[in-house]
């Protein structure tokens, strides 16, 4: 029986499509020329990152992304970042007495942003506060400390099999692998995933069926 539910954040509940953007905006280059990079580091199991740094060799994010912030141009997330399914998955798994909690590899600010959209969650935390990233299997420690359920009762939903399928499975939690977002459609069909995956889902609100069954 799953008890808590945890989410994963960019593709999986956020759109990263504003995330690519301003970086692009920022870098001075078309928005379709970092989509398109991020989708070649994607397929070569790259760090996303390396799409910025290929437009700028040793590009350095920390920096540049405290230069944004300096400079105005810094993170933003609203209501409309958010997938339309979020509020109705999580909502309807809370109704159902499912702990929902959001935890995903973000920044301090990303955590601030997404608790005032007031989503339907438990908690709502990012790697950068806890000071752990996945796939280090110290966030997975992490997710089951916040979860209050056994591993086995703990269901970790993301996009990315390197950074949420594989370690959350490592650890002993259930996974279900999101088609979503450039990881989730490049790897959904791989046979390391589905053989990994408790589940594949398309849309969070499958979720429901899976919890109620």
């Amino acid at each position: 029986m799953i008890e808590t539910i945890v989410f994963d954040i960019g593709e999986t509940l956020v759109r990263d499509d504003r995330y690519w953007g301003s970086w692009a905006d920022w870098l001075g280059v078309p928005r379709h020329t970092v989509s398109a990079l991020v989708g070649a580091v994607v397929v070569q199991g790259r760090d996303n990152a390396d799409a910025l740094r290929l437009i700028r060799p040793g590009f350095d994010v920390g920096t540049e992304y405290a230069a944004r912030e300096a400079a105005g141009q810094g993170e933003h997330l609203d209501e409309t970042d958010l997938y339309p399914d979020v509020r109705p998955a999580l909502a309807g798994l809370r109704e159902l007495g499912v702990r929902v909690i959001v935890a995903g590899n973000q920044t301090i600010k990303a955590g601030e942003l997404l608790r005032a959209l007031d989503l339907p969650a438990d908690l709502v935390v990012t790697s950068a506060e806890w000071g752990v990233a996945k796939p280090d299997p110290a966030f997975y420690t992490r997710v089951l400390e916040a979860s209050g359920a056994m591993p086995s009762e703990t269901l970790y939903v993301g996009d990315h099999p390197a950074n949420d399928v594989f370690p959350a499975k490592a650890c002993g939690l259930r996974a279900a692998h999101i088609r979503r977002g450039p990881w989730g459609h490049w790897w959904a069909d791989g046979p390391e995933v589905k053989a990994a995956a408790d589940w594949s889902i398309d849309c969070l609100t499958d979720l429901l069926d899976i919890v109620a069954y």
